[in-house]
């Protein structure tokens, strides 16, 4: 690599970093007017057109507030927290191809920081970090509540990571590949979110529970533990653990749009054909975010037992099984040939469905005689 390409490299960082600050500041706008939508609300309209500058106003008035510092709070670990909070989540997108790209200088310059051959491994590493900050957060701060909310976090993020980590391996085997280009390559021909559905549904309610999100955020349950592991920061602090969050809400919608629904892959006219991947990508990770929009609006928080045994009892059990079924998928075609297998398969789950739509009638007649 010359002085050239690291200046190209330099540019997308700056230019991917500046569009990653100004999509959450969108994106925390856009949950406000959609939850107030859905409530018959009109939402913020002062700051801005329709109130589009209301995240800036905010971000604005956290920086110039004061800052306090607690008493018996450990200040290097305190002020670090609000540090790691943000950088996992940026990190984790150096790895995402969001276009196809362009030719500047004579050179091609990808729509990817990096492409890494490890890009996967790369994501579930910084995805794992984003728990050190919510526990130091909490641990640092002097204080019984944020301490239970961290405490909280560190068994939620860890025991919804598993999950999480389930379908990625899934989506790994049926793509034969850990690259993040490559899968969005092997998507060619019809996208992942078909063959890998109960993945893809898995993912992205382990993502909820990763983002600390409704109805997940019980590490940050105000009627219960005061705001939790963010009580005692103000000002910027604050603002850095609040921008955090909605970054990495972006951060995991981009991987499922990337892992599930072909990446930046759509129809594209010739005209200026560098814009319109980089257009479908935005609009798949807007969909998703607005899908977490839409049941932050609905659903209301779940009791904590409840949380943590969905998560060990329910997308653990399914994401293993649905390992196994991708490793069938994968390897028995080789081994007995594809219309046998797809034959089985087709039995295997009209099996299945039977089941389903006749147990619960004999469930209701057995249940009717032990009451009569």
């Amino acid at each position: 690599m010359d002085w050239l390409d690291w200046l190209l490299l330099l540019a997308r960082v700056v230019i991917v970093f500046f569009a990653l600050l100004i999509l959450v500041l969108l994106l925390i706008w856009m949950e406000r007017k959609v939850i107030a939508d859905m409530q018959t609300r009109v939402g913020p309209m002062r700051a801005g057109p329709r109130g589009v500058l209301i995240t800036l106003a905010d971000g604005i008035k956290l920086f110039f507030k004061e800052g306090i510092t607690p008493t018996l709070a450990d200040r290097p670990v305190y002020l670090l927290a609000p540090v790691i909070a943000l950088l996992p989540a940026f990190l984790a997108f150096a790895v995402i191809p969001f276009g196809k790209g362009v030719v500047l200088f004579g050179r091609e310059v990808p729509f990817q920081i990096a492409d890494l051959s490890i890009g996967i491994l790369w994501i579930l590493a910084m995805s794992s970090l984003m728990v050190y900050a919510i526990v130091l957060a909490g641990w640092s701060s002097g204080s019984n509540y944020p301490l239970i909310g961290g405490v909280r976090s560190s068994a939620q993020m860890i025991s919804y990571e598993i999950g999480m980590a389930l379908a990625i391996v899934a989506v790994v085997m049926y793509s034969d590949t850990l690259r993040m280009s490559g899968i969005v390559a092997s998507q060619d021909r019809i996208w992942n979110v078909i063959p890998q559905f109960p993945a893809f549904v898995i993912y992205l309610v382990c993502g909820l529970a990763e983002t600390n999100r409704p109805p997940f955020d019980l590490p940050e349950a105000e009627s219960e533990l005061v705001a939790g592991y963010h009580t005692e920061y103000s000002g910027i602090k604050f603002a850095m653990f609040y921008l955090g969050e909605y970054l990495n809400t972006v951060t995991v919608a981009a991987v499922a749009t990337t892992l599930w629904l072909g990446g930046w892959r759509g129809p594209a006219p010739d005209v200026v054909p560098w814009l319109w991947p980089l257009l479908w990508f935005l609009a798949k990770v807007l969909l998703i975010v607005y899908v977490y929009i839409w049941v932050r609006a609905t659903l209301p928080r779940f009791r904590y037992d409840r949380l943590m045994a969905f998560g060990w009892k329910v997308l653990i059990p399914i994401g293993l099984v649905w390992v196994m079924v991708t490793g069938a998928i994968v390897v028995l075609p080789e081994e007995f040939g594809r219309d046998t297998v797809v034959t089985a398969f087709a039995i295997g789950a009209g099996v299945v469905i039977a089941i389903m739509l006749i147990w619960p009638l004999v469930a209701r007649r057995t249940e009717e005689a032990s009451t009569s």
